[in-house]
């Protein structure tokens, strides 16, 4: 099987070996932003071997996590408006300042999880009668199945909040944490297959930090863990690209020109990271009829990021380890989450959660 030769045992060792050659007993710290990349190092027990001088850290790669409570908050406030409201399963959980999606349901809410905005649109058709939103998260890999949706001139009745972010701005803010002192960078396959490697260059060069896009099978992070550990050796800072077999270095121009027709980028709100500069993604102006944050009525909000006791901020920039939170397993647990990382599939606090014994 193809993922097979992807976990080999025999090519796992050798790679390590020189990982550990590379590596020279010096303490490197590298970062990912992705989810998946998480899950594969935790659950494959990547960190376990490795040599103990390297560490892995993981950024803000999970866009429900990074989601402003802010915007859920916007969400609800529909909700109880008496609209249908549409979103990928995870989103619905997510706590936000007093309340969640999943809880406005059991209230009556007409909310419904989705495959993607397409299933929304078709919801929309069927109900031309009802206002029909779809919650609009994730980063440049998913934005694109949205950008298509808006420019296909969906009904009348439908609209999106967005709450799309793009990786670059995130990793910048890292760069410029002091305590984190990032020796370089797996940037997301997933992300990486829409804007390319060329789009972390930039960042290489400004900051002198390596970049490597990787896939998400355990020789792929091992692969693109070496391709770091030798630019550093070499004196370079390049964006390179361990996943050939999906990532190209101008990304996807198709992609692109989609994203960059129906959105603009400014500036967005982080949950728990404040306001970034050009981080997010919105509708243009000629659009503006489908945009939920536009086409509605919202009170003024006192939203909070952080509920009392949570960490999440400090684990979403890598400078907290999830089991260091007191609420970790405790009162927070994925059956019934405090915070948003312990929400999604791509969080840092549930994927440790459901890694324990495996690392």
């Amino acid at each position: 099987m193809f993922s097979e030769e992807f976990r080999s045992g025999k090519y796992a060792d050798a790679v390590v070996k020189k990982i550990t050659q590379l590596s020279n007993g010096e303490e490197i710290r590298i970062v990912h932003v992705c989810g998946t990349h998480e899950h594969t190092i935790s659950h494959h027990g990547i960190r376990s071997i490795l040599p103990s001088e390297i560490e892995l850290i993981a950024g803000p790669g999970c866009p429900v996590c990074v989601c402003a409570a802010s915007d859920i908050d916007m969400a609800i406030e529909l909700a109880k408006q008496g609209h249908i409201i549409t979103t990928f399963g995870d989103m619905i959980r997510v706590p936000s300042t007093e309340s969640s999606l999943a809880k406005e349901r059991t209230k009556g809410a007409d909310v419904r999880v989705v495959y993607g905005p397409n299933d929304a649109v078709e919801i929309a058709k069927k109900n031309p009668d009802k206002e029909v939103v779809f919650i609009g998260v994730g980063f440049e890999t998913t934005a694109p199945t949205m950008a298509i949706e808006i420019a296909n001139n969906p009904p009348d009745n439908f609209s999106i909040l967005t709450s799309l972010k793009i990786i670059p701005p995130a990793m910048e803010i890292l760069v410029e944490i002091d305590d984190l002192d990032v020796d370089g960078f797996l940037t997301p396959g997933h992300v990486s297959a829409i804007i390319g490697t060329e789009a972390y260059t930039p960042l290489a060069k400004k900051y002198k930090i390596p970049c490597v896009a990787a896939g998400f099978e355990p020789l792929d992070v091992l692969e693109g863990i070496r391709m770091l550990l030798v630019q550093m050796r070499e004196g370079r800072a390049d964006s390179e690209n361990e996943y050939t077999r999906v990532v190209r270095p101008n990304g996807n121009p198709v992609a692109k020109k989609i994203l960059s027709d129906v959105f603009k980028i400014a500036d967005a709100p982080w949950r728990g990271l404040g306001i970034l500069p050009d981080s997010g993604l919105f509708l243009r102006e000629e659009y503006a009829n489908y945009d939920a944050r536009l086409r509605f009525d919202f009170p003024e909000f006192e939203s909070i990021d952080i509920l009392p006791g949570c960490r999440c901020h400090e684990v979403i920039l890598g400078m907290t380890n999830p089991s260091e939170c007191d609420l970790y397993g405790k009162r927070c647990v994925p059956e019934n989450p405090y915070g948003p990382c312990m929400v999604g599939h791509e969080g840092t606090c549930r994927i440790r959660y459901e890694s324990q014994g495996l690392e």
